[in-house]
């Protein structure tokens, strides 16, 4: 099981969440590309400790939207996403090779993540950037979404995600962050739920139902109110339910 988090978030003066800290806990790290968040020197120093510490690192691709983190929903044309995408790739691309890695993977981050479920058109955007850069590089994705539909479609390696610390509609598809409850802050329940989700278990979604996620990786946000004490937790429970954790790219 691939253990991830959203990483290189702090832009200028403000500093969200604690990389460092997460580096020595996670697997994989979605690092920003400075259109939702993040700074080229944030970015490189992300990188620059993800090689340290031997964590993968992946793109985190977004709507151009810093004012909104991202987390609004832009009506971007296709071929303007796609470029937008690219841009993203190879800035980030560059900065983790003088950092002594490389992008292994793509994730796309907020707005643009949950719109790629559906939206067809965006998620073919997407789809096409990576193919256009790298089309080895594997892409992390909701299970279900017209995104990793349409990048299996292309050839390109999807990898089913769950998040450790959101909550889920009976459809499998993530509570917006607009209603409440939809952001999990109790360590135990989220430590509960990921342990449920790596070993072929259920958890309940908004509406007390049942799940069956079957992720490949588990996200734990870094911006999350006690971010770095959850995920050490959750990185400890799944260690001793015998979950062995290791990054999916290489």
């Amino acid at each position: 099981m691939d253990l991830n988090a959203d990483l290189g978030e702090s832009f200028g003066a403000w500093t969200l969440g604690d990389d460092a800290a997460m580096l020595r806990v996670v697997t994989s790290a979605n690092v920003a590309c400075g259109f939702h968040a993040g700074d080229p020197l944030t970015l490189r120093r992300v990188c620059e400790g993800a090689a340290a510490a031997g964590v993968t690192v992946g793109a985190q691709v977004g709507y151009r939207d810093l004012a909104g983190f991202g987390r609004r929903f832009l009506d971007a044309a296709p071929d303007e996403l796609t470029a937008d995408v690219l841009y993203q790739l190879g800035a980030l691309d560059g900065l983790a090779r003088a950092a002594g890695t490389r992008v292994r993977y793509v994730k796309p981050h907020g707005a643009l993540y949950n719109a790629i479920v559906a939206h067809e058109e965006q998620a073919a955007a997407v789809v096409r950037a990576v193919v256009d850069y790298d089309r080895t590089l594997p892409v992390l994705g909701l299970r279900g979404s017209a995104f990793l539909r349409l990048a299996a479609d292309a050839g390109l390696r999807t990898v089913a995600e769950a998040f450790a610390d959101r909550a889920y509609t009976p459809e499998g598809t993530l509570v917006s962050r607009r209603l409440p409850g939809a952001v999990l802050t109790d360590a135990g329940e989220i430590t509960r739920r990921c342990v449920a989700m790596a070993t072929g278990g259920e958890v309940r979604d908004v509406d007390g139902g049942r799940l069956r996620l079957a992720p490949d990786s588990i996200c734990v946000h870094g911006d999350t109110p006690g971010a770095v004490d959850i995920a050490r937790r959750v990185r400890s429970a799944l260690t001793d339910a015998g979950v062995d954790l290791a990054p999916f790219a290489a």
